[in-house]
């Protein structure tokens, strides 16, 4: 009978110790983040990003003309093909190139070219250009040219006209008017047949093409885009858990294909939805302590390497846009500014190869930094 009692005073002994185990006293831990200092698009920073397109949107050559050749009769020169957009080596790059002066012209009425810029707008974007433009479209080996990334940087440029109440922007709103509805146009066409999503770290990402129409939709009132946008995401999107970000970034990628497709349902769901969604997509992002190293670029001289400069610009502004509002995230704006300002600063020493289309992307991220 002793020993039972002693036997029973041992086991409640040891439930004793396994509840305080179980249950130990929480203390509050005070995680410390380096603050990094913000890049500022001031007026100093806005002509010396304009020079990058100023020095390539009226350059024919070199040239990547991404054309299908239906027979030698196409063979022609980038700027008979493309009137408005033959230069800075692509026509996707002469698109955000003449949308990268457009941006700092609204911003910096004050730039010192502001009106060479200003007739090199107009004397490009033409009536009759962009009437030559929608033609290449039309032809029959050519109806998906630069499918989907240039068809947005296009919708980018609208809407930034759209957007600007000036005697100038009216004008080039009225000129490039066909060319953006043949745009919306086709992007109406070509989502219902799209039965997967593009998740490559390049031009046809289907998220930053599907981000970028969601805002010209959504900031001029197209309904029926804007429509078929959120649907199409949520088809693409809704149900993906996980994202992989650890295999990023690709070697050749400008795009960061988790944090696009973020940067999109951000977009397109409710708050409390993307809370719900982004904590099965992305756990590891509400951390404080989340980090993510920037892309690092071995060869600026190389067209594709330097595509890691770009990498860090688009997730700078995929990391706002889903810190933007929520205030448990707002520590992933301090991530985006490091990778800013690693980037910013050689975009300016480049060759022609980075330097024909990266000031857009860097104008494009430092306006989505939160001014205090």
């Amino acid at each position: 009978m002793k020993n039972t009692y002693l036997l029973l005073l041992l086991i409640l002994a040891c439930n004793c110790n396994n509840s305080k185990q179980e249950n130990p006293i929480k203390t509050e831990v005070s995680i410390q983040y380096e603050t990094v200092v913000k890049p500022i698009l001031n007026l100093e920073q806005a002509n010396k990003l304009a020079e990058l397109p100023l020095h390539c949107i009226n350059v024919e050559f070199p040239n990547k003309l991404g054309q299908t050749l239906g027979s030698a009769s196409d063979l022609k020169s980038p700027q008979t093909l493309h009137p408005a957009f033959y230069g800075c080596f692509d026509w996707h790059s002469a698109v955000h190139g003449h949308w990268s002066l457009l941006r700092l012209l609204k911003q910096f009425p004050n730039l010192d070219k502001a009106e060479e810029i200003q007739q090199m707008l107009l004397q490009n974007i033409s009536a009759e250009n962009i009437l030559a433009e929608v033609a290449y479209f039309d032809d029959l080996h050519n109806k998906s040219f630069e499918r989907t990334y240039s068809w947005v940087w296009l919708l980018k440029l609208a809407e930034e006209l759209h957007s600007w109440d000036h005697p100038t922007a009216r004008t080039l709103k009225i000129n490039l008017q066909p060319l953006t509805d043949l745009m919306v146009a086709k992007y109406i066409e070509f989502l219902p047949k799209l039965n997967y999503p593009i998740r490559v770290g390049e031009h046809s990402n289907t998220a930053f093409g599907l981000s970028f129409a969601h805002d010209y939709a959504k900031t001029v009132g197209h309904k029926a885009l804007l429509s078929m946008i959120e649907q199409r995401a949520k088809d693409f999107y809704n149900k993906d858990k996980n994202c992989p970000i650890i295999w990023e970034p690709s070697g050749f990628d400008f795009l960061s294909p988790c944090l696009e497709e973020a940067a999109l349902m951000k977009r397109v769901l409710s708050t409390e939805a993307f809370r719900h969604w982004i904590n099965e997509f992305m756990p590891e992002l509400k951390e404080k302590t989340f980090a993510l190293e920037t892309g690092k670029v071995s060869d600026r001289s190389d067209g594709k390497l330097v595509h890691l400069d770009g990498v860090n610009f688009s997730r700078a502004w995929s990391l706002n846009e889903i810190a933007n509002g929520l205030a448990e995230y707002s520590h992933l704006e301090n991530i985006a500014i490091k990778h800013i300002n690693y980037s910013l600063p050689s975009i300016f020493n480049d060759g022609y190869e980075g330097g024909h289309w990266l000031g857009s992307f860097a104008i494009y991220a430092l306006n989505t930094i939160k001014i205090d």
